[in-house]
């Protein structure tokens, strides 16, 4: 794994419960050398990363990777679209075609992935 990288994300979803995949994302990707972001449902903090309640305006974004049924994305639509970020994961339950559309459009990269397993395998 290449640590030199930083690809700056953004966790959508994020939680400061250490038994969601969330957590462990934001915790994997910092040990990983990446800038992390996580918005979630409540101000908090998971470890040593802030968890903001309101959108972040955030430049250079390279992924976004989302932790919320597709049901609860809709209203993120605009914010994920408006950073412009390389790509966008999907993690297992969070698939959205409707989201994914309209990525392609704007030439966002979409993956229907696990962020955890790409940063254990080194193909994140």
């Amino acid at each position: 794994m290449n640590k030199s990288i930083n690809k700056k994300t953004i966790v959508l979803g994020a939680s400061d419960n250490p038994s969601r995949y969330s957590f462990l994302a934001l915790q994997k990707l910092k040990e990983a050398g990446h800038d992390v972001i996580g918005i979630g449902k409540r101000e908090t903090v998971a470890g040593e990363i802030a968890i903001h309640a309101i959108e972040q305006a955030v430049e250079d974004v390279h992924t976004v990777t989302i932790y919320l049924n597709p049901g609860n994305q809709r209203q993120y639509y605009d914010y994920i679209l408006s950073l412009h970020p390389r790509r966008i994961i999907f993690n297992p339950g969070t698939e959205n075609n409707e989201l994914k559309q309209l990525a392609n459009r704007e030439g966002i990269t979409t993956l229907d992935a696990c962020t955890l397993v790409l940063l254990s395998t080194g193909q994140y």
